[in-house]
């Protein structure tokens, strides 16, 4: 069988979704030097809350992105394979975070500008 994201009942639509997580991006790229208990993980991710580290944590399980022995959260083989497209958006996200706000600024006093004549008409 063929997978197709674009397809309204294809199941890989779901492991999009989990991996396009924004909290799913941090806990693998935070995993991929080694394994951490659930509290490092909470400190190092700065703005989770416990329940939502929590539940993301069981859905990678679910998945077989990572397991937890001892304690502590490890990537499996297949969570492995997320190191390096995950990485690559981390750095993109970091090293062209000021061309967005850049962008963001402008667009954002353009549509004040717009409503401001509005208001004046």
């Amino acid at each position: 069988m063929e997978w197709n994201i674009f397809s309204r009942s294809c199941p890989s639509r779901t492991s999009l979704a989990q991996i396009a997580n924004k909290w799913t991006a941090m806990i693998v790229i935070s995993l991929v030097a080694g394994p951490l208990r659930f509290g490092e993980l909470h400190t190092r991710i700065e703005g989770i809350s416990k329940k939502v580290l929590t539940d993301t944590l069981r859905s990678l399980e679910r998945d077989g992105m990572l397991i937890r022995a001892d304690g502590r959260y490890e990537l499996t083989e297949l969570g492995r394979t997320l190191e390096e497209p995950l990485k690559a958006l981390q750095i993109w996200a970091e090293s062209h975070i000021e061309d967005v706000l850049d962008n963001r600024d402008r667009y954002d006093s353009a549509a004040d500008e717009i409503v401001l004549v509005a208001h004046l008409l």
